[in-house]
């Protein structure tokens, strides 16, 4: 396995998600998607521009090096939240992951139709 499917093999599995529903994310097939973990088969630029807008980060996909992130940019409650999250044993850190992709999936895929606004309650 190349150092580049490697690295986008690790990046789906962090999302918590599968080579079909990944490669779909990525506008490819399940065979294709493991064609590029596998490293039999280079992902192109569209491939890489769609996944990385789901939050993989592309230059750890390309080169090894994680993407700095600014946490200059967190609200106190997100920091909290991320100080909680650095706690927690791996097992628990992966559920933590595993539940806020159903979320965000379930989210996105449920859309603003019928939704009502937070601060009208």
């Amino acid at each position: 396995m190349s150092g580049i499917g490697s690295r986008l093999r690790q990046e789906r599995e962090r999302l918590g998600l599968s080579q079909k529903a990944f490669g779909e994310i990525g506008g490819v097939e399940a065979n294709a998607q493991g064609k590029y973990e596998s490293g039999d088969r280079a992902p192109k630029a569209d491939y890489l521009s769609r996944v990385a807008e789901r939050g993989v980060d592309v230059l750890y996909v390309l080169t090894g090096g994680r993407t700095p992130t600014l946490v200059d940019n967190l609200s106190s409650s997100e920091e909290k939240v991320l100080g909680s999250y650095r706690t927690l044993r791996k097992e628990d850190q992966e559920a933590i992951r595993q539940l806020t992709t159903t979320l965000a999936e379930a989210i996105a895929s449920y859309g603003s139709k019928g939704r009502r606004d937070p601060h009208d309650r």
